[in-house]
């Protein structure tokens, strides 16, 4: 078997061309299939309101990512709340959060809304109607457990017996830590009361509460057969000392509000202090309550956690542990709630006047502890549980930056940048042109490619993982077209070195590329590693040019390793490169070369015999 020709080209080129071109066609159909045919803008470019909130707090161990991810959902809460679409929530740092709101919305309300820090309250419940008739009930009711959105109605009832394991429906109940009873209790009230619920559908609507599911879980509210609707005011007077009545013009509130309109929710409940009677809805707006005062506040919970219980079979649960205030406050007001018949038996979570859960109460628990126990899994048992550790924590929000772009000015900007990038994109070519003559050729369609390659995946990544264009984004592929360029450029000088030292095109291409290759891999990994650090330590948009940066830097390496070189491979076989035109760019003549060795007349050796 014949070796192969020393300083040929090794390797199948074409394989490398075919493999990036199918990949590109690949990215680009995908591109008009999905209909993403423009990158996602960011607010700088589409025009909107950017607002950076920096957490502070005198305990340096409460901000942590666990409850920074909770200020963002109950933040995103909030700005959904405005009637939103398309906003951005994410985390900055250890302690910073942006939220990036679209145009359309008043700034000031936004601010408001965002920066305010989240109140939590524990309200006694007084009263709880449906808010509107459930579309259609669903036989086995939702299992889930905390203030997750449920497509199902609330209250819907179970078929389960009430001895099963974790029977769906299952009221919210809490208790004691640790009590036997506790997962019991909720099952045994709510069965009881299903028994004794009213057939009519006006009182099943005005009695029925909602399930141990989504935002506002509880007991079954419906009172005893033949006694007035929960939303009728209650009697001033009850067991325990507990103030239960609902006066006339909460009444009058409770019957107006609208839980589908956000405008009457915010009139319902803008400037309710603590200490006042209020009316609230639960997260899905299916359910209002008529609430007491409030009786314990977030911050007297030192700790709550979603923990397995494996034991008892209760699944997962909700533990709480209260500070020396609030140890004595629960004890207190669970003491009075424990002697009311529902759903005055039950406190409402309340955070940011919104009802996230409502168990219900058996006895009076001191110690500080208690649990909330219902149809959880382990998702929604660690979200109830960080919405109560975050109304504990001392954590605030103040405004550092608000950021206010009109449509009119990002387009001006966005114009502007393309522009400035076409305009060093012309430059580039040129230079390559004058310098490099033929050889401008290759890094020009290379170019094209690393473009058109950037294009589609800045596409495709806005709905992917929420990639949105900024304009330092966009100065990030401007530096990119120059990055890229140098790349070609090393390859050609080392190809052009070769050449001087007298050796035709295709070994020079040969030799050339492995010198050309480590230049090239120390030169942008240099580049992505800074692109990396910045985009690691920077905060806001910087990490727009700081991520653009690296993607390019990639795919440089990726188009000089299938498409340039392997091009260049195929190009040197071709007389007018490897002949030397003088517009090839490699001219031996113009680039100095010497006489290759086997073109000279070698001297005559002449043995010298010794004497």
């Amino acid at each position: 078997m014949a070796a192969p020709k020393k300083g040929r080209p090794q390797g199948r080129p074409g394989r490398a061309l075919a493999l990036i071109l199918v990949a590109m066609v690949a990215m680009v159909a995908t591109m008009f299939l999905t209909g993403h045919t423009t990158p996602r803008l960011g607010i700088d470019l589409a025009g909107g309101t950017s607002i950076t909130l920096t957490a502070k707090s005198d305990q340096a161990s409460a901000i942590n990512p666990t409850n920074m991810n909770t200020a963002v959902g109950i933040i995103e809460r909030r700005v959904n709340g405005l009637g939103v679409s398309e906003a951005e929530v994410q985390t900055q740092g250890d302690r910073n959060i942006i939220a990036n709101i679209p145009k359309g919305t008043d700034e000031k309300q936004a601010v408001d809304q965002v920066g305010t820090t989240a109140l939590l309250y524990f309200r006694p419940v007084l009263t709880m109607v449906q808010a509107a008739p459930a579309a259609s009930p669903s036989p086995s009711g939702n299992a889930s457990g905390s203030g997750t959105a449920s497509p199902e109605p609330k209250g819907t009832a179970s078929p389960e017996p009430k001895d099963s394991g974790k029977p769906k429906g299952a009221d919210e109940s809490v208790a004691a830590e640790p009590s036997a009873g506790a997962t019991t209790q909720g099952r045994a009230v709510s069965d009881a009361l299903r028994a004794d619920a009213p057939k009519s559908p006006e009182a099943s609507a005005s009695a029925k509460p909602p399930e141990a599911s989504g935002a506002a879980k509880a007991s079954e509210s419906a009172a005893p057969a033949g006694s007035e609707p929960p939303a009728a005011p209650s009697a001033p007077a009850s067991p325990g000392g507990l103030d239960t009545a609902v006066p006339a013009d909460l009444q009058k509130k409770l019957e107006a509000l609208d839980c589908t309109d956000p405008k009457s929710v915010d009139a319902a409940t803008k400037g309710v202090k603590p200490g006042e009677k209020m009316v609230a809805c639960d997260e899905d707006g299916l359910y209002k309550y008529a609430l007491g005062p409030a009786a314990v506040q977030g911050r007297d919970v030192d700790k709550a956690s979603a923990v397995l219980d494996t034991q008892s079979g209760a699944g997962w649960m909700v533990t709480m542990d209260f500070n020396s205030a609030g140890t004595e406050k629960f004890a207190e007001v669970t003491g009075k709630l424990a002697q009311q018949a529902p759903p005055n038996n039950q406190f409402a979570i309340v955070l940011d006047n919104e009802v996230v859960s409502a168990p219900s109460v058996s006895s009076t628990i001191g110690g500080g502890q208690a649990q909330i126990t219902g149809n959880f899994d382990q998702k929604s048992a660690e979200e109830l549980a960080n919405v109560l550790s975050f109304g504990a924590l001392p954590l605030s929000f103040s405004v550092d930056e608000v950021t206010s772009v009109s449509p009119q000015l990002g387009g001006e900007q966005l114009e502007g940048g393309l522009i400035a990038g076409a305009i060093g994109f012309v430059l580039v070519v040129v230079y390559m042109l004058v310098y490099y003559r033929g050889l401008a050729f290759i890094s020009i369609i290379s170019l094209f490619v690393s473009a058109i390659l950037t294009y589609a995946i800045m596409c495709l990544l806005g709905p992917a993982i929420g990639f949105a264009l900024n304009l330092p984004a966009v100065c990030g592929a401007i530096v990119a077209v120059g990055i890229t360029a140098d790349s070609f450029i090393v390859f050609f000088e080392r190809i052009r070195d070769e050449v001087r030292e007298g050796r035709s095109l295709q070994p020079a291409v040969a030799r050339a590329w492995p010198r050309a290759r480590r230049t090239i891999l120390v030169s942008d990994f240099v580049s992505f590693l800074a692109a990396a650090v910045l985009f690691a330590v920077s905060v806001g948009k910087v990490q727009g040019f700081a991520f653009t940066l690296g993607l390019t830097t990639l795919l440089d390496v990726v188009v000089v390793y299938l498409f340039t070189r392997p091009l260049m491979t195929i190009l040197a076989k071709n007389r007018f490169f490897s002949s030397g035109h003088p517009w090839s760019g490699l001219d031996p003549k113009r680039l100095g070369a010497t006489v290759p060795l086997r073109g000279r007349r070698r001297p005559v050796r002449t043995a010298v015999k010794e004497a």
